[in-house]
């Protein structure tokens, strides 16, 4: 499981020219499911993302979670972080696990990160999404499990 993870001011995300989610300020986070991935990775991963101090405190260190500071999630299902570009020009999507698979986790990742109290907004899994995001920083981490 990988997860690109931005700080961001406003951000929309629109299917077929219609706003679907909208937040004003937190995370932007794009969320890929790597085949064999399991519930326990998304529990670990959704630990880490609402624990991630990238928000500056009054002394303008990064010490502030995404809840720390009232801010909001907006979860990106995003297969092509597994895209695989070592053996030509077109990458390969064959180490991203299948829809069937990949929705339930997605879904359970955004259901825990609310569990932590934070307020999450989604994409649509599987659907040709445009975002418009105002980063802020930029704060960009990447990370895996």
């Amino acid at each position: 499981m990988k997860a690109v993870i931005q700080r961001a001011g406003r951000t929309t995300l629109s299917v077929e020219n219609k706003v679907i989610s909208e937040i004003s300020s937190g995370l932007a986070v794009y969320l890929g499911i790597k085949a064999g991935d399991t519930e326990e990775q998304a529990q670990a991963m959704a630990k880490r993302i609402a624990a991630l101090r990238v928000f500056e405190d009054g002394n303008g260190k990064m010490n502030l979670s995404v809840k720390d500071i009232g801010g909001e999630i907006l979860l990106i299902s995003q297969f092509t972080l597994y895209g695989d570009c070592s053996h030509g020009n077109r990458p390969s999507f064959t180490n991203a696990e299948r829809p069937e698979k990949a929705e339930p986790l997605y879904e359970y990742v955004a259901d825990l990160l609310r569990g932590y109290g934070i307020l999450v907004k989604q994409g649509v899994f599987g659907a040709d999404m445009k975002i418009q995001q105002y980063n802020d920083g930029p704060v960009t981490i990447i990370y895996e499990i």
